[in-house]
């Protein structure tokens, strides 16, 4: 596995030996589509400037799901080889445990031996039910800020948590707590702890938003309103022409066909749109269409949000000289979220949804609410494609990602098109920081790094083509060069597209060619028992959410 063999070639190519810091900032349930600079009309005007000024990646692939994307981010494996190849319950199996196992490290462990101070403002999500050790500060991180909730309501500084123990909390002003701030608010108060310690710091700024609960500002929220009134299907089109003519998207790709929702069994059994396609906006009542705009405003203002508090810290790295040796990374952790109708759901655990008939509207997005803004924006926030979160469709595994490094970064401005995956960042952090991945950690032997740096991309070289693998909830995936094959738990047989010419995966070839079909189901089933996959669907223990079911047409 190439990691470090050009890293003596990488630092030559710096001036001066200071080591960067490293800013990676994860974002929760963010479509494909949504940042101003991949098409999306929030305002976003800070991760744009990182995005132009930097490299745009179109073909970074997730884990599916948080935990799975979360045990891949921090550990550079596949997410079944460190124990969360689901979410957080404990299945007592080797892949499906719900927390870290001690046969991975992670890159705070790693870059906190090579010098670093190390910091996780925000989600961790890694540490399961029966796995209560597994917290941030015992996984490498020196302090840590935010929930261990799968969700967290972002009115209630209660649930967000500090480590190690007995750490004071910053003080909220004016008692107006929004956990978007207050995770920023830790970030640069970690950073400034670093420069007092004059050391290098390695940020983990995982921010919850724009994760449900649907909540932001009622400033922000009114913001927005106009901009939604036009509905999903005519937004669809318009992003989908932006991100050809910006290059996002290549000329030869076709906008899928509008989404089917998914069949969730004791969810949304009772919806007359139950496994069906989304129905057109203009076929919805007034009374529908006006909620509808609400909960898509208010997770447009939690973006904006999320933008606002990355400017702070970008304010901060500039005030500080540190911007140009700071190397900043920016993505999603899965595709946009379905959950679980076209009008989604209120209030909390899930009943089904009401309306609100017009009245106390402008309750959605403020504190003691809780909404989704389900499978109708969530199509469109995954423009081109139809799929999402939970599924190995491209609307599941596809995330937005910039990598922004001014003072070595060759390609800025450009769009990468390889194919990479978010088991590449803990390799690529590792090269930069001039760490080495250990062979052992601890007493314990550690699996061999599977993740490639992309150190040669920053250094503006081409990317050699790879395979990569996928399981999530019985959903499967192989992509090999222009091949991609997806089967879902629901289908039980391979769809098989060539992503070179059908990104939006519109036309199923497998009938026409059974040979490649038969290759790559032989690949995924050597690479499932290397790495603790069931190749059998298994009853997953709940931890409060559905299995999914989905038929895509």
């Amino acid at each position: 596995m190439r990691l470090l063999l050009p890293l003596f070639l990488f630092i030559a190519s710096v001036a001066g030996s200071e080591k960067p810091n490293v800013i990676l900032i994860l974002v929760d349930d963010l479509g494909y589509s949504d940042l101003g600079s991949y098409g999306g009309e929030m305002q976003t005007p800070n991760i744009d400037g990182l995005a132009y000024n930097g490299l745009r990646m179109t073909q970074l692939y997730n884990s599916a799901r948080c935990c799975p994307t979360r045990a891949s981010l921090m550990t550079g494996l596949y997410p079944h080889k460190t124990g969360v190849g689901f979410m957080t319950a404990d299945n007592g199996k080797p892949g499906y445990r719900g927390f870290l196992n001690d046969n991975c490290v992670t890159s705070a462990s790693i870059l906190k031996e090579a010098g670093y101070k190390t910091y996780l403002a925000g989600k961790w999500h890694l540490r399961g039910k029966a796995g209560l050790h597994c917290t941030p500060t015992n996984r490498g991180f020196d302090e840590f800020y935010g929930p261990f909730h799968d969700y967290a309501d972002f009115y209630k500084p209660e649930i967000y948590h500090r480590l190690p123990e007995g750490r004071a909390k910053l003080p909220i002003k004016d008692d107006a707590f929004y956990a978007t701030d207050a995770i920023t608010d830790y970030a640069l108060h970690f950073m400034d702890d670093a420069r007092q310690e004059k050391k290098p710091f390695y940020l983990y700024l995982a921010y919850n938003a724009p994760h449900f609960p649907l909540q932001a500002p009622k400033k922000l929220i009114d913001k927005y309103i106009e901009t939604y009134v036009k509905g999903w299907d005519r937004l669809r089109q318009q992003r989908f022409k932006k991100m050809q003519k910006m290059g996002i998207l290549p000329e030869n790709i076709k906008l899928s066909k509008k989404g089917i929702v998914p069949k969730v069994p004791n969810r949304n059994k009772d919806s007359k749109y139950y496994g069906k396609q989304i129905p057109e906006w203009d076929s919805l009542d007034s009374v529908r269409k006006k909620d509808l705009v609400r909960r898509m405003a208010t997770f447009a203002a939690m973006v904006d949000s999320v933008d606002h508090n990355v400017g702070r810290v970008i304010e901060d790295l500039k005030k500080n000289d540190e911007f140009e040796n700071t190397i900043i990374f920016f993505l999603s952790d899965n595709g946009a979220c379905a959950e679980w109708d076209p009008y989604g759901f209120d209030n909390n655990p899930y009943p089904n949804n009401k309306l609100y008939e017009g009245k106390d509207l402008d309750l959605i997005g403020g504190k003691n609410t809780f909404h989704s803004y389900g499978t109708g924006w969530a199509n469109f926030c995954n423009t081109p494609f139809d799929s999402y979160k939970h599924y190995t469709y491209e609307g599941g595994i596809s995330s937005p990602m910039i990598i922004h490094y001014p003072k070595a970064l060759k390609n800025v401005g450009k769009i990468d098109r390889s194919v990479n995956h978010v088991m590449d960042i803990p390799a690529t952090i590792i090269e930069l920081a001039g760490a080495t991945y250990p062979k052992t950690y601890k007493g314990k032997e550690i699996y061999p790094i599977q993740g490639r740096s992309l150190v040669p991309l920053i250094n503006g070289q081409k990317e050699k083509n790879r395979t990569l693998y996928f399981e999530h909830e019985g959903n499967r995936a192989v992509r090999d060069g222009k091949w991609k094959a997806v089967w879902t738990n629901y289908s039980k047989s391979w769809k098989l597209f060539n992503i070179d010419n059908d990104r939006s995966e519109t036309a199923d070839l497998a009938a026409l060619h059974p040979e490649i079909v038969s290759r790559l189901n032989k690949q995924w089933l050597d690479w499932a028992t290397d790495n603790f996959v069931e190749k059998e669907k298994i009853k997953l223990k709940s931890t409060g959410m559905p299995t999914i079911y989905y038929d895509k047409k």
